[in-house]
């Protein structure tokens, strides 16, 4: 059994989840169903659970960013990365041509019976369990992926655009901070020959120094 913590009540959901159609070829005789159709439903669920989630939990980020950040969490590498936490890996069953030729190691493989698993929790509980599954690793892995590079260096274009003229000097300064101690938000000033130019709020000092110098660029015409 996989180690998500969920306990099926339909065992053969789980056993279709974790059954590649390489292998339900091979075994044709016992009319065995492969995941495809599980993958498909999973990957549906997976892509609602994410959205709800970064919407409400990132505020102040616009639609394009949140689209960016939602393939970072939901991308192949990650679902590999979590097949192997749970154990899909070694639980998946493979026709044999798959399994000498490296199978159980490829990771769209792998990326596949992760969102079958999902589908397959979500067709046996229902959406809450669904929903857990998906946010034991959601939130991490979105913060990974922020502080991973996924969005432009706004802070860095901003620099470059004022370095080309000598005169001019480019600082950050904290305006502000609220809210209790696990959710705090900070909200940052840029300013430019020192005078405020520009202000962004955000859940660290960093990510609200990024926003202030996204909307300097935008005051800029950038």
């Amino acid at each position: 059994m996989d180690k998500s913590d969920y306990k099926f009540q339909n065992i053969v959901l789980y056993r279709k989840a974790m059954t590649h159609s390489s292998y339900a070829n091979e075994h044709r005789e016992r009319h065995l169903q492969h995941n495809e159709r599980l993958e498909f439903l999973g990957d549906s669920v997976l892509g609602f659970v994410t959205a709800d989630y970064l919407f409400n939990h990132y505020p102040e980020l616009p639609e394009g960013e949140l689209t960016k950040l939602r393939a970072a969490v939901v991308c192949e590498q990650t679902l590999c990365e979590i097949a192997k936490e749970l154990g899909i890996d070694k639980e998946i069953r493979l026709g044999h041509g798959e399994e000498t030729g490296g199978g159980r190691q490829r990771p769209s493989i792998l990326a596949d019976a992760t969102e079958a698993l999902l589908g397959a929790i979500y067709l046996d509980g229902g959406i809450e369990p669904a929903r857990k599954f998906v946010l034991d690793f959601v939130p991490r892995k979105a913060e990974e992926a922020r502080h991973g590079g996924v969005f432009k260096d706004y802070k860095t274009m901003l620099q470059e655009i004022v370095q080309k003229s000598k005169q001019e000097t480019l600082e950050y300064r904290l305006a502000g901070e609220s809210g209790p101690d696990h959710d705090k938000q900070f909200t940052m000033e840029v300013l430019l020959n020192s005078n405020v130019f520009a202000t962004g709020t955000g859940r660290s000092k960093k990510e609200a120094e990024q926003m202030a110098a996204k909307q300097a660029l935008a005051l800029m015409g950038q």
